[in-house]
C-alpha cells in the first residue's frame, strides 16, 4: 500500500463527508442492497435518510460497521453474535477516546 493510500483511513474531513447510496454500500460490501435493508430493519446499521421511501445513504461508519460484521460473520459468527460483538468495540473505543480527551 503506497503511502498517499494509507494516508486515506485517517483523512476524517474526507471521512465526515462520505455518504453514498444503498447501491454502492453494496457494491463496496459485496452485500445484496436486500440484505443490507435487512439489517437496517433489525436497528444493526442506519441509513442518514429519514423519511420513508427515500433512497438510502449510508456514512462511512455504517459502511465500516457493515465490513467488520460480515468479516465476523464469514468466520461463523450469527448475524446478533456479530452485530452486538461490534457494537461493544465501538463503545470501548469511544469511551477510551472521551477519556483520553478529558485527560
Amino acid at each position: 500500500m503506497e503511502e498517499k493510500d494509507k494516508a486515506l483511513s485517517f483523512d476524517y474531513a474526507f471521512l465526515d463527508k462520505l455518504i453514498v447510496g444503498i447501491g454502492e454500500v453494496s457494491q463496496i460490501t459485496s452485500l445484496p442492497t436486500r440484505q443490507i435493508r435487512y439489517w437496517e430493519e433489525k436497528g444493526i446499521i442506519k441509513s442518514l435518510t429519514e423519511a420513508e421511501g427515500k433512497n438510502r445513504r449510508y456514512d462511512y461508519e455504517n459502511i465500516k460497521k457493515i465490513l467488520l460484521i460480515k468479516e465476523l460473520i464469514d468466520e461463523g459468527y450469527t448475524l446478533d453474535a456479530a452485530a452486538s460483538k461490534i457494537q461493544n468495540r465501538i463503545n470501548t473505543i469511544e469511551e477510551t477516546l472521551k477519556k483520553l480527551k478529558s485527560q
